[in-house]
């Protein structure tokens, strides 16, 4: 028992300087240059202790809707170190399947004969397209269908925003968020494996895809803030801007179901659910005073297995 709570508190403590987390101290680095612009553009002036205050706000960061966000990293963290190898399936037996699968479909394919850059350039984009694509599609579901949107109730029952609600979701939740990519990365390894033979690298900085790092490096911890960064209409139209997300996050049924695209505006569009920030004017956060149960880390665990099975008793 104390290993794996040392172990785990250890991995804990190397959020800060993992690239693949979004915690990663450069994204948020990157995140506090990006406010600036916002800070002057609001005071037209700048002072380091002021824009401080403002990008660091006590009344954010010490609410209790941000308390817990910071104790559900903790506590998932162990959660899923526990339970989670006993149902998650690997990538490799997916990949392989797949791969199998397609030859058995369509015959034997001699690997295509691209050169290593446009290989590993061709496998970089596969892997954020799909990423990118099932996150969405997740995301729509976890929104759409009643039993599912009781566990994803929890991250929208944030009151305030900050870089730790990316981790503010129920274990079962993220349990759906770790098959999904496990299937994802599985099925692109498997495809390209068929296309272009088991020599597969992709493009990576620092140990993260390069597409994924990009993104993140870009503001990707301003989604959850209270900081207002929009893109403009012409980038929205294609990238989803800090702003954006957080319209996803606002209590006001006008926005509910809009904006859940990642990185990629591009399947909001073609579901009809794009919304862009300079159609929105101030915005609050949370599920509505329809929506209550959150209150308590007990709660937060305990509420969406009630709700579920509510929501799954026959309507009279």
């Amino acid at each position: 028992m104390f290993d794996f709570l040392s172990v785990n508190f250890t991995e804990l403590t190397q959020y800060l300087f993992d690239a693949n987390k979004r915690i990663f101290w450069l994204y948020l680095v990157a995140a506090l240059l990006l406010a600036i612009p916002v800070f002057w553009q609001k005071y037209a002036r700048f002072s380091l202790l002021a824009f401080l205050k403002f990008a660091l706000p006590k009344r954010v960061y010490t609410h209790p809707s941000a308390r817990h966000d910071y104790a559900l990293l903790v506590i998932n963290k162990f959660i899923k170190a526990a339970l989670f190898p006993l149902v998650v399936i690997t990538m490799a037996p997916v990949a392989m399947g797949v791969s199998s699968a397609i030859e058995y479909l369509f015959g034997y394919l001699e690997p295509i004969a691209f050169s290593t850059t446009a290989i590993i350039a061709i496998f970089t984009v596969l892997l954020f397209l799909f990423d990118d694509f099932t996150r969405f599609i997740l995301h729509y579901l976890l929104h759409k269908i009643p039993v599912l949107w009781e566990f994803h109730k929890v991250h929208h029952s944030a009151k305030v925003l900050t870089p730790f609600t990316i981790y503010r979701s129920h274990p079962v939740e993220s349990l759906l968020y770790a098959f999904r990519m496990t299937l994802t990365q599985g099925f692109v390894v498997g495809l390209c494996y068929y296309l272009f033979g088991p020599t597969l690298k992709m493009y990576d900085i620092l140990g993260a895809n390069a597409l994924v790092f990009l993104f993140n490096f870009c503001g990707s911890n301003l989604r959850h803030s209270h900081i207002w960064l929009s893109w403009g209409d012409k980038i929205e139209k294609y990238f989803i801007s800090p702003a954006q997300h957080q319209i996803h996050h606002s209590d006001n049924p006008k926005h509910f179901d809009t904006n859940f695209g990642s990185a990629l505006a591009v399947w909001d569009r073609i579901f009809s659910c794009h919304i862009k920030a300079s159609q929105v004017g101030k915005i609050t956060y949370g599920i509505s005073v329809h929506h209550q149960g959150h209150n308590s880390l007990l709660q937060i665990y305990l509420e969406p297995f009630k709700k579920a099975a509510i929501s799954l008793l026959p309507k009279r």
